[in-house]
């Protein structure tokens, strides 16, 4: 048997480079340093926590980036619990969100008994109302296909055409996967975005039925099986990084991964390059092991020519801006469109909107008689319009967008205060072909002893995907370091990397 002191020297005596401070690499890093594992964390921006982040906008600090986890697996209300903030978690309110872009231009609640925006019941009158007449007879001949046309369908577009027609596709599931997963139907692959719903039509005879099945008794309003934090969830990484201080991390800011190369006596060099003045601009950091939890490309920039066959491709993902709005306008205290609004692909500029106020208890109390909506552009395959324009632009447009998207004039003279954050998203997991991907850049970066990556592009978009992804990357190094044998870090000696098996 182990003895615990035997495991403590071990961990104590071995270095692992984190690269990357978003909510991945924060993760991996709290995992472990949780075990004595001496680590440094190196991020290329001024602040760490990635998609996680706030800003004041007249003089109202409010989420900039995500505002909210998925509530699914559970991992993530942990880790606020560990740290402290389980008091701080908050729900959205129950307006729902509406869908905008209807012939006329009208808009219309999203109907609740969906997913992925497939209704369980196309003659449900907020079905109805979204898809006409026309669109619920053509929905319901789902019902009456014989079984024997049924098949395993991969691509979510094509079997919502087929099953139900293109009203149910373009008005309802369209508008859901473009504003969440910044997607089109037709790349989605219906196994990961929707898992056992092939398996739930073939059962029941039907993809309204299959949809029930799944769904079973859940009568929530749609988007609502997420949590958010009093305060913002930039709270989230800031908390992390305070424990990870705590545990002795060394937490670099403004500080870019330059290499990965392998040390010749055993373990990797990472060179780094800090942006801001520091004692020390450039250098290289030894270690034992490195955790790469940075976007796609800046991974595959820093492993390809340490890891066969991993390769430098081509990597396209949207872009996404956001810009933040406050606004002096009572009209929207009405809140007209309830949390927010999702949009008919090619009916607005923008592809969503989030009433922020009216979504978020505390967000309501921070602005006071003020309200905050948050207006989204760009998608797959499309540069968001904000592109190239300059910040007053930027905010005229997204006025604009949101005047249109919920009902409400909304004159120059309501602008407050606007914010604007450029995102560069990863392909969602659901992408067709995308997890065949993620499985062999991760089985060529395994292959090589030392090297683990983590992050959204490998794990899948969210905080229900990313937290689990990072502690499990960050236990392969655990399990190696305390558990590896006599050819594991620090075995050979005590005062430098070594052999990481």
């Amino acid at each position: 048997m182990t003895d615990v002191r035997d495991l403590a020297a071990a961990a104590a005596r071995t270095s692992v480079v984190v690269i990357g401070g978003g909510m991945a690499g924060l993760v991996a890093a709290y995992e472990c340093a949780k075990v004595g594992i001496r680590v440094t964390v190196v991020e290329a921006s001024d602040r760490v926590g990635g998609v996680l982040r706030a800003d004041e906008i007249d003089g109202i600090v409010v989420d900039t980036g995500a505002e909210s986890y998925a509530t699914r697996g559970g991992t993530v209300r942990a880790l606020v619990d560990d740290l402290g903030l389980a008091g701080d978690i908050v729900t959205p309110t129950r307006g729902g969100a509406w869908v905008s872009g209807l012939p006329g231009g009208q808009a219309a609640p999203l109907p609740g008994g969906s997913l992925l925006g497939i209704p369980d019941n196309p003659w449900a009158d907020d079905v109805r109302r979204v898809i006409g007449w026309g669109g619920a007879w053509r929905a319901y001949l789902d019902r009456l296909r014989p079984p024997l046309t049924i098949g395993h369908q991969r691509s979510l577009g094509a079997l919502v055409r087929t099953r139900m027609g293109p009203k149910v596709l373009d008005r309802l599931v369209a508008p859901v996967t473009s504003g969440v997963y910044s997607a089109r139907p037709d790349d989605v692959d219906v196994d990961i975005a929707a898992p056992g719903l092939n398996a739930a039509l073939t059962r029941t005879g039907s993809l309204s039925g299959a949809v029930a099945a799944l769904k079973g008794e859940r009568t929530s309003a749609p988007g609502s099986a997420v949590e958010g934090i009093d305060g913002g969830m930039s709270r989230l990484p800031a908390a992390l990084r305070t424990r990870l201080e705590e545990l002795g991390v060394d937490v670099r800011t403004s500080t870019a991964a330059t290499a990965v190369r392998p040390r010749p006596e055993g373990g990797w060099l990472v060179a780094v390059d800090a942006v801001a003045a520091q004692a020390d601009p450039a250098a290289e950091l030894a270690a034992d092991a490195v955790i790469v939890a940075t976007t796609e490309a800046e991974a595959r920039r820093l492993l390809a020519p340490v890891v066969p066959g991993l390769g430098r491709e081509d990597v396209v993902a949207p872009v996404v801006e956001v810009v933040t709005l406050v606004l002096d306008a009572p009209e929207l205290d009405a809140r007209p469109r309830g949390s927010g609004v999702l949009t008919v692909p090619g009916s607005h500029i923008a592809k969503a909107l989030t009433h922020s106020t009216a979504k978020w208890e505390w967000v309501a109390r921070a602005a006071g008689r003020r309200h905050v909506v948050r207006v989204s552009f760009g998608a797959q395959g499309e540069a968001p319009a904000t592109e190239g324009m300059d910040d007053a632009d930027a905010a005229a447009l997204a006025l604009s967008e949101a005047s249109a998207l919920l009902g409400v004039a909304l004159p120059p003279a309501a602008l407050r205060g606007a914010h604007r954050q450029r995102w560069t998203q990863s392909q969602p997991a659901s992408e067709i072909g995308r997890i065949d991907r993620q499985r062999a850049a991760r089985a060529a970066i395994h292959a090589v002893p030392g090297l683990v990556a983590t992050g959204a592009w490998l794990s899948g978009t969210g905080l229900a995907q990313v937290v689990p992804d990072a502690a499990e990357e960050a236990e392969r190094v655990r399990a190696a370091i305390l558990f590896g044998g006599p050819d594991a870090p620090g075995s050979a000696k005590d005062d430098g990397p070594s052999s990481f098996a």
